[in-house]
């Protein structure tokens, strides 16, 4: 067994030797997760203490549970999970299954100059900020002057002010969000295409099977390992709803419907200087996400043997 061993650790050596330079390159990377992913779980202590910034982490005075029973009792805890997790949720029903629709139709196109135009005008959005986008929205979606409300005037409705709307927070939302990525988050299933044989393709074609029955029967199947993993990931982050868009498109009027966990973290920890309430909230988030994101995998292997791990 010594020797087995030691033979193995030679050659692990001379793989590291000979692809020296591969193992450079992923140095920054985990140099990158060690100073801002694993370090800072240092801090995740003072969620169960009394943090007090003179005393540091260390010496601040332990109260276990507290935050989170407060945070639990709190007047404002039910509508920041039922949002959070109402958005997270229409996000992965909506923005989920669109990239894969738009990637099986881009997959489709023959005319390459077309394919790339598309493409092109499908990857653009996702390189505009946060803040131009929320911009956007306010401009075409304003009472007095935006596009939307013109048309609604012209066909005999009354101009509607959507972004001050609790009702129709979500709504604009998860589109806007969605047409800001789906171009994005099609590329990995247009790569996953690529890989099909095209023999199966000529095999149905000669078999008689119609364009839709060659997506469904052959395309589907075939990137459905993609499909699995991606939803896995996506589902890891239900309550991990983004904070700058949210916030950005918050107001008085629309509190009801839009203040979610991570803007009751900004106005608590940063606004309120609560620093240990609001890292036990964060904490509460990142360990629900945790349980989602193992019940989903565990699930995914179970029925499809395809998993994260």
């Amino acid at each position: 067994m010594k020797i087995d061993r030691k033979s193995e650790k030679k050659k692990t050596l001379r793989k590291i030797r000979k692809n020296w330079d591969l193992y450079l390159l992923i140095i920054p990377i985990i140099a990158y997760f060690i100073i801002f992913k694993y370090i800072p779980m240092y801090g995740l202590q003072i969620a169960f203490k009394d943090f007090i910034a003179v005393d540091g982490i260390f010496n601040s005075p332990w109260v276990g549970l507290e935050h989170f029973e407060r945070f639990f009792q709190s007047f404002y805890f039910e509508r920041l999970l039922s949002n959070t997790l109402l958005i997270g949720l229409y996000e992965l029903a909506v923005g989920f299954p669109i990239p894969i629709i738009l990637a099986l139709m881009i997959n489709e196109v023959k005319n390459k100059y077309f394919k790339s135009f598309i493409q092109t005008i499908t990857y653009a959005p996702h390189f505009l900020s946060v803040v131009v986008v929320v911009g956007i929205l306010y401009l075409f979606l304003s009472p007095q002057t935006g596009i939307i409300n013109q048309l609604i005037v012209i066909l005999g409705g009354e101009p509607i002010y959507f972004m001050a709307e609790p009702a129709w927070f979500k709504t604009i939302f998860v589109f806007s969000g969605v047409w800001q990525n789906m171009g994005w988050s099609s590329i990995i299933y247009l790569a996953a295409l690529s890989a099909i044989d095209p023999q199966l393709q000529e095999a149905a074609k000669i078999d008689g099977a119609s364009r839709l029955q060659r997506i469904w029967h052959i395309n589907l199947p075939s990137i459905k390992p993609t499909i699995i993993i991606m939803l896995i990931l996506q589902c890891g982050s239900i309550l991990g709803v983004g904070f700058e868009k949210v916030f950005l498109m918050q107001n008085s009027l629309n509190m009801s419907a839009s203040d979610v966990i991570s803007t009751h973290i900004y106005r608590t920890g940063i606004l309120g200087a609560d620093y240990s309430y609001s890292t036990a909230i964060g904490l509460f988030e990142s360990f629900v996400n945790l349980i989602i994101l193992l019940l989903v995998n565990y699930t995914a292997r179970k029925v499809n043997k395809v998993s994260l791990w």
